[in-house]
């Protein structure tokens, strides 16, 4: 990969998107084993790995699932004045309890996704600040009833064909992250885990000894609760992408209408397609959310004319282009690259 840290001179070659799919599919995989697979060297996985991080393009980090904690994500829509839409962004954004914000339709509407970690603090915010703001207009509310893309390294865009199908095998894990609906629920995380958490959430990869030694505990056991964690699906790793550096400037969030009989299969069928970086079953009139990233606007047409125009089930869809990123994943953006997470 060369060039600054400059959206348009952050080029891709076909070992970087190789090193980018077995991240996706095995996100903590040693520097070693991607060289095995991709027969290159070490170092040299390594110094591309941290060249794509050092320029905003990837981010392998870590995310509680609010289902483990029995908690509630929320999606927010927020139209405000076209002059304070900026403004408002950049400052929902700034908040921990708010993982990703994007300014789209035509300039004056903020979708974000809020995930307080007490009835208290997410009242503060949807009931009484955002209410009470000059520039708030309208306010719509929906609560995520079930993710089908979102909550594993695998969600982000990943180009077919990229990896043979051997290698992707020989990447492949046995321990399969849960679905949703399986995590179990946990009273709370011990001090150690969340110790543990915050280093992961700044750098998903980092060693075991760094965890140890956040959480004041030995290297075995800070691997074997790790494991525990991932493999319960308590904690899941994620791989941020910018879209735009992989090819897929034009994102937009669907807000479609499907009767509640064909919820499942809708978003099932939905989560299969490769411009799906998220899909979830949500409330309100608009129960299922959609969030894609195509090639082009021509891209985007032939998507929801082609694909989702097919699935009969799909009574009404609102497209919502997506004009700026500010926060994905927890992870700040600037421009269409990472910066530093959390």
């Amino acid at each position: 990969m060369t060039g600054p840290r400059n959206q348009k001179s952050v080029i891709l070659d076909r070992l970087d998107e190789q090193i980018v799919c077995c991240l996706q599919i095995s996100p903590r995989v040693p520097f070693r084993r991607i060289a095995q697979v991709l027969n290159v060297s070490e170092r040299t996985v390594a110094r591309r790995y941290k060249a794509m991080c050092r320029a905003g393009v990837l981010q392998v980090v870590a995310n509680i699932s609010p289902v483990a904690l029995g908690e509630s994500d929320w999606i927010v829509r927020v139209r405000t004045r076209p002059d304070a839409v900026l403004g408002t962004a950049q400052a929902l954004a700034r908040r921990p309890d708010v993982s990703w914000v994007s300014v789209n339709a035509g300039g004056s509407e903020i979708v974000c996704s809020v995930r307080s970690h007490t009835q208290e603090e997410r009242e503060h915010l949807l009931l009484d600040r955002l209410p009470r703001s000059a520039a708030v207009l309208d306010l719509t509310l929906s609560v995520i009833l079930r993710r089908f893309v979102g909550g594993k390294a695998t969600d982000l865009v990943a180009e077919p064909g990229v990896l043979t199908p051997e290698q992707a095998e020989q990447l492949a894990v046995e321990r399969q992250v849960p679905r949703y609906a399986s995590i179990p629920v946990v009273e709370s995380l011990d001090p150690g885990d969340y110790a543990m958490f915050r280093v992961l959430a700044r750098d998903g990869r980092a060693p075991v000894g760094a965890l140890a030694r956040a959480a004041q505990v030995s290297e075995g056991r800070a691997g074997r609760r790790l494991d525990t964690l991932l493999g319960s699906g308590v904690v899941y790793l994620h791989v941020d992408l910018s879209t735009t550096a992989l090819g897929y400037p034009i994102a937009a969030h669907l807000w479609l209408t499907v009767p509640p009989d064909r919820l499942e299969s809708t978003c099932e069928a939905i989560a299969e397609h490769p411009e799906a970086l998220f899909v979830a079953a949500i409330s309100g009139r608009s129960n299922v959310l959609a969030w894609i990233a195509c090639r082009s606007l021509d891209g985007l047409y032939q998507y929801v004319t082609e694909r989702i125009g097919l699935l009969e089930s799909v009574h009404s869809v609102e497209v919502s282009p997506v004009l700026q990123t500010l926060k994905q994943s927890g992870t700040h953006v600037d421009g269409d690259l990472l910066t530093v997470h959390k």
